[in-house]
C-alpha cells in the first residue's frame, strides 16, 4: 500500500448537515486496526470563485466526552447570553425546516 492510500481510511457512517451558505459532514471512519473516529467537515463556497473551501477535524473516541462537554457548555453560555435565531436559514426540503425549529440540545 501506497501512502495515499492509508490517508483516507474506510468511511463507516457519515451524516449531511446543510445549514445556510454551509455544509457539515460528521463521518465515522475506521482505522486498519477497525478502531472508529470521527471526522468533522466544514464547506463553503467562496463567492468570488465558487470553489468549495474546507475545514476539518479529527476528533477520537477518548475525547468525545470532553469534547462533547465543551460544546455543550459554549452553546449554553451563547444561549444564556443572546438570543439565538434558528430560523434564519431558507431550506428547499421540508424536512430540514421542521428541523431548524427545534432546540439545539444533546446529552454527554
Amino acid at each position: 500500500m501506497g501512502d495515499f492510500e492509508n490517508r483516507e481510511r474506510e468511511e463507516v457512517f457519515s451524516k449531511k448537515v446543510r445549514a445556510g451558505k454551509r455544509t457539515y459532514f460528521f463521518d465515522v471512519k475506521a482505522t486498519r486496526s477497525n478502531d472508529y473516529y470521527v471526522t468533522i467537515t466544514e464547506s463553503k463556497k467562496r463567492l468570488e470563485d465558487g470553489v468549495f473551501v474546507k475545514h476539518k477535524i479529527f476528533l477520537y473516541k477518548e475525547d468525545f466526552e470532553k469534547f462533547a462537554e465543551g460544546l455543550k457548555t459554549t452553546v449554553d453560555y451563547i444561549k444564556s447570553h443572546q438570543e439565538v435565531v434558528e430560523k434564519r436559514y431558507e431550506f428547499s426540503d421540508a424536512s430540514e425546516v421542521s428541523k431548524a425549529d427545534e432546540d439545539f440540545s444533546f446529552e454527554i
